[in-house]
């Protein structure tokens, strides 16, 4: 839809207009599910003052995430978009690794391989989008190539401490709050960050408030959806999980970017959709069982004391041998 509004009718509206009022719907609808699960005797508003004063992680998480909107823009004005996405695709990795580092996750070796195998099937796919018609890949602008792999990799790395740093808040945090409330913590310290870059852009092309549509309003209300959903996702599933689901829509849009708008399909591209798509399943009917680093240090005990007994009990026989 996006591609629709700005690339096919070339309409103006700024992108951080559009996000900022993502995050002002988020808020109002956060606010409406906190107010529908409180207590009768409590009021909106002291609970509305209690998680602004304790919105101090969120505060570091909303920063992080304009960290990297900044990031994004310096390695675009300094490296291809098809060096930039393919690099990208390295959160899958990053996310994961932190996970492990993080939250103690252990993933079997299927698992590794099925990510590793997902991000290669994602490289293949995006690399085929950037070819032009004679086979050559787009040039770069004249800029600095090592400032930009530099920019794109600090965001990777960025947004795989992200996913997980919200992931442990939500479920490991000593402070209970629900989902709602940690998004609109979240929302609430996003919102200015947005007016900032509105500030530094000066609105646009078209000024604070212009070139807006009925899609650039669409765009608002399916950013918020998507945001609230990315958080139950996380919620209820994990970081990992949610960055497998997001590597698949990137195949799913290319899809409907194909049928709908023409957008390119080469044979590779199906090649690589099979690919990821193999990956995701692998990853997710995994069942193989993760050993247990205490479980492991058992059996070694276990077996080293098992060796003493016997040969304690060869050493007595070879002393009633002896006796004999």
């Amino acid at each position: 839809l996006r591609r629709y509004s700005q690339g096919v009718l070339n309409e103006k509206y700024s992108s951080h207009e559009v996000l900022m009022v993502g995050e002002l719907i988020k808020i109002l609808y956060c606010v409406g599910s906190i107010s529908r699960d409180l207590p009768v005797d409590t009021s909106l508003w002291n609970r509305i003052s209690h998680l602004l004063f304790r919105s101090v992680k969120m505060l570091g998480l909303a920063l992080i995430y304009g960290t990297m909107n900044i990031l994004s823009f310096v390695a675009l004005r300094n490296i291809t978009a098809s060096s930039f996405t393919i690099c990208a695709q390295l959160k899958i990795l990053t996310t994961a690794t932190f996970s492990s580092l993080m939250l103690g996750k252990k993933y079997s070796w299927t698992k590794w391989r099925a990510l590793c195998e997902l991000m290669l099937g994602v490289l293949l796919f995006s690399s085929q989008q950037f070819e032009t018609k004679n086979g050559d890949a787009i040039k770069s602008t004249n800029g600095n190539v090592l400032l930009g792999t530099a920019a794109v990799l600090t965001e990777v790395t960025l947004s795989g401490f992200a996913s997980i740093y919200f992931e442990k808040v939500v479920k490991k945090d000593s402070e209970t709050f629900s989902i709602w409330e940690r998004n609109f913590q979240l929302a609430l310290w996003s919102f200015p960050v947005y007016i900032l870059f509105i500030l530094n852009n000066r609105g646009g092309e078209v000024g604070y408030g212009g070139g807006w549509s009925l899609i650039a309003v669409c765009l608002s209300f399916f950013g918020a959806a998507g945001g609230l959903l990315v958080a139950l996702s996380i919620k209820y599933g994990d970081s990992v999980l949610k960055t497998l689901a997001t590597t698949g829509s990137i195949i799913l849009s290319s899809y409907l970017d194909h049928y709908f708008l023409g957008g390119p399909l080469e044979p590779v591209m199906k090649l690589a959709g099979v690919v990821v798509i193999l990956a995701i399943c692998n990853y997710t009917f995994d069942r193989t069982p993760v050993e247990d680093p205490s479980f492991c240090k058992n059996i070694l005990s276990s077996q080293v004391h098992k060796k003493k007994t016997n040969d304690v009990e060869i050493y007595k026989e070879t002393q009633n041998e002896l006796n004999t």
